[in-house]
């Protein structure tokens, strides 16, 4: 069944959006560090939070949708440009790429861009049907403590080296035709889901 378009974020002819999936298994000062310095070095319009209903990689399921989406909206509240969303339980879609497939249709004439951890790139080649994802729209990676050269020498970064833009030319990737991707460094937010969790459990 079609999702209503009042359902839908906005999102005008155009703009330049960042989409950003994850568990958000809490969301942390990291996504959110990541999602403004994706905003200001891409030139984004948007940077919507794709808060996954869970992660077919993680052996143990997250913490309720509803809550992971309630934590992630009261740590962006106030910013403007960061657009939290469930999205893909309404689409009832489970793996990144059948998420891309579903939703880039609905936006024909928006510019959309995936935005992803280094740890994610280093991992992209788990991902169901991953070789699909870098055909579909441009990636941007963002380096996390420890995750660079790991990412750099992932199957999914080598599979496409010819596909890499400089950082320089970063804010072009997002009008770039697919296959394309950029690896840029941003301030290292030690910050992590995993750590955050194992804090609360033995509070």
């Amino acid at each position: 069944m079609p999702i209503p378009r009042h359902a839908l974020p906005p999102a005008p002819p155009g703009h330049r959006i960042g989409l950003f999936g994850g568990s958000f298994d809490p969301p942390h000062a990291g996504h959110l560090a990541l999602s403004r310095m994706a905003r200001r070095v891409l030139e984004l319009d948007q940077v919507w939070w794709l808060v996954s209903p869970g992660n077919p990689l993680k052996p143990h399921g997250p913490a309720p949708l509803e809550d992971r989406i309630s934590r992630a909206a009261a740590m962006t509240v106030g910013d403007p440009y960061v657009r939290v969303t469930g999205i893909e339980e309404r689409l009832g879609t489970r793996y990144t790429a059948q998420t891309l497939q579903a939703l880039l249709p609905l936006w024909p004439r928006v510019n959309f861009v995936w935005l992803m951890g280094a740890d994610s790139l280093a991992s992209l080649h788990r991902w169901g049907d991953w070789r699909a994802i870098p055909h579909m729209l441009p990636l941007a990676a963002f380096a996390r403590p420890g995750q660079g050269m790991a990412a750099l020498h992932s199957v999914a970064a080598r599979s496409h080296a010819r596909d890499r833009v400089p950082a320089a030319r970063a804010r072009s990737i997002v009008t770039a035709r697919p296959p394309a991707w950029v690896f840029l460094q941003m301030p290292m937010v030690r910050e992590s889901s995993s750590r955050i969790r194992a804090e609360e459990q033995n509070r």
